[in-house]
Order: structure tokens, then C-alpha cells, then sequence
């Protein structure tokens, strides 16, 4: 074998090791993500941002904490800051943590099999190389679960030393089994009927405007800080040449965790469980790579704000566990 046979077959044996490692990595990440938000938690709640919302009916256990979010922790609250540049975002555990670890055993496992004779050894190669994969896959694996409880331990620390304010706890609602129930008339600000419809509303419209791309119709419908989010996840599916496409969004049951008042901002937050078809598709093709064509559930707690006299607008995205 000459030189150039030689650096095409390594060449050619890298480019294999990658394709076969990416679908790998990308276990660790459920399609049923994709949906606006993404999965993770984003956003801001005010002064309340480190602070675990009460839990409903909905949304009886914990919400994972905010981990994309402009506030910082305030006078008072214990909880540990969960920034835009901390442990937990897109940019620090996803691609700091889980990205090294895996760029690590990559690249070590390609340096062993290129200068240790595996590539160019048969099926001790290909073994190799097999091993390699099953490696990533488990340091993977291993990150997801670390991330997974990490967050729950967060969430518990912000709900003892930063929790909601005395006398907001879990409310009673009157629910009819669709849609929101009626609140409670204890919560320090009162939220109408029609207050409810706006979420519910928003709910649709946010996620056709995310399935659509429309900027612009999501800067009409959710804060600067939220809009910057969806734009960001809207780039990386045009990097990776996809579309993420929500459809028959069906708000099934609702309620109100804690609704409250700063300066003049209102705020409320809400649980929500429901349905929705969520595709992701090739954007050259059309053709479905991640998601189904089948309802699925998904319950997340949302948060709205408002200025005095202005419209309800989304805040904050956080999954409930």
C-alpha cells in the first residue's frame, strides 16, 4: 500500500467512525425535544427565577430548574445561580461536559486505532472501532443521567432556601378534565377566565409561529429573552439543514401555580399538559428524520408576564419531571 492508499484509508476510516458516532450521541437527546423550548428550561420569572414553582394537579411533581435564563440570583436567595453561562445550559454541560467527554474518547480512540495499527488491521480494526462507538455511547449515557440529577438536586435546594413566597402553595382548581381550571381567589393577583383563554392561546400560537420560523410573530408573542432563545434553536435546525413542524397542539388540562405582581409587572405560571404531533424533517427533502406522526403528550409549566394594560406574553419554559 503507497502513501496515498494509506491516507485515503484513513481518511475514509474517520469519516466512518464519525457518521456512526453522531446517531449515537444523539440518543441522549429525545426527539420529542424539538418542540419550541427545545426541552430544556428557559427564561425568566421575575424575581421567582431560582425559585421551584408550587406544584398543581398537573404538575404534581418537580420542575426542572432554569437553565437558559438572563436573571441572576437576588438578595436573599440561596439557590445556586443557573445562568446563560453556567454548568447546565446548551453552551456549558451539553457541549462543555458531555462535548469534552466525547471529543475525549473520540479522539483518543481514533489517535489508538491510527498509530496502534487498528485501522489498517481487519476485523481487529473494525472491533475496534465498534468498542470505540460503544464507549461514546455510554459516556452519553452516563452525562444524561448526571445532568438529570443534578437538576433535580437544584430544584430541590431552590425550593428550601428560595421558595415561594409564604401563603402561595399548591391551589385548588375546579377543572372540568379540558382546559384550565379557574384558579384560586387566595393567589396575590387574580386571574380571569379570560386571562386563561390568553394562555391557552398563546400556547397554540407560539408553537405555530416556532413551526413556521416566523421571528417576527414570536417577538409579538413571547419577551425579548424568550424570542432570543427560539431564535438560536431555529439556526441550529438550519445548520443541520432540518425543520421542526408542531402541529394539532390540544391543551388538555390546566392549572395555576402562583401568580404575583412586581412593580408594574404582572405574572402567572402556569402548568400545562398537552398533545401535539412533533416532526422534525429534512428541510431539502420534507422527508421525516426524528419525531411521529402520533399525538404525544407533554405537560410543561409555563410562565406569562405582562406590563399594566399590555397583553400576556410567554416568560419562562421549564419541564415538569
Amino acid at each position: 500500500m503507497n502513501f496515498t492508499q494509506h491516507t485515503r484509508g484513513i481518511v475514509r476510516a474517520i469519516a466512518v467512525a464519525i457518521a456512526l458516532a453522531l446517531p449515537l450521541t444523539a440518543i441522549g437527546i429525545s426527539a420529542a425535544d424539538a418542540r419550541a423550548g427545545g426541552g430544556f428550561g428557559s427564561g425568566s420569572r421575575g424575581s421567582r427565577s431560582f425559585s421551584a414553582p408550587p406544584s398543581t394537579n398537573t404538575a404534581p411533581g418537580m420542575t426542572q430548574p432554569l437553565n437558559r435564563t438572563y436573571s441572576q440570583p437576588g438578595t436573599g436567595m440561596n439557590s445556586p445561580a443557573v445562568n446563560s453561562g453556567g454548568m447546565f445550559n446548551r453552551g456549558g454541560m451539553g457541549r462543555g461536559l458531555l462535548g469534552g467527554l466525547a471529543a475525549g474518547f473520540l479522539g483518543a480512540g481514533l489517535f489508538g486505532l491510527l498509530f496502534g495499527g487498528g485501522l489498517f488491521s481487519g476485523l481487529g480494526g473494525l472491533s475496534s472501532i465498534l468498542g470505540l462507538l460503544l464507549q461514546i455511547g455510554l459516556i452519553v449515557l452516563v452525562v444524561r443521567l448526571a445532568m438529570s440529577w443534578w437538576q433535580r438536586r437544584q430544584t430541590t435546594a431552590a425550593a428550601y432556601a428560595g421558595g415561594p413566597a409564604a401563603g402561595v402553595g399548591p391551589q385548588p382548581n375546579y377543572r372540568t378534565g379540558m382546559g384550565f381550571g379557574l384558579g384560586s381567589a387566595s393567589a396575590p393577583l387574580e386571574i380571569a377566565p379570560a386571562d386563561y383563554e390568553a394562555f391557552e392561546r398563546l400556547l397554540s400560537e407560539i408553537q405555530a409561529a416556532w413551526s413556521n420560523e416566523d421571528v417576527g410573530k414570536l417577538h409579538t408573542l413571547a419577551t425579548p429573552e424568550m424570542v432570543s432563545y427560539f431564535s438560536k434553536d431555529l439556526e441550529e435546525n438550519k445548520a443541520r439543514n432540518a425543520v421542526n413542524k408542531v402541529t394539532n397542539v390540544k391543551l388538555l388540562q390546566g392549572d395555576l401555580a402562583e401568580a404575583w405582581r412586581e412593580g408594574e409587572s404582572d405574572y402567572a405560571t402556569v402548568a400545562m399538559r398537552f398533545s401535539l404531533v412533533d416532526q422534525t424533517l429534512d428541510r431539502t427533502t420534507g422527508r421525516p428524520v426524528a419525531g411521529s406522526e402520533q399525538p404525544q403528550e407533554v405537560t410543561e409549566v409555563w410562565t406569562f408576564v405582562r406590563r399594566r394594560g399590555s397583553d400576556w406574553e410567554l416568560s419562562a419554559i421549564q419541564q415538569a419531571n
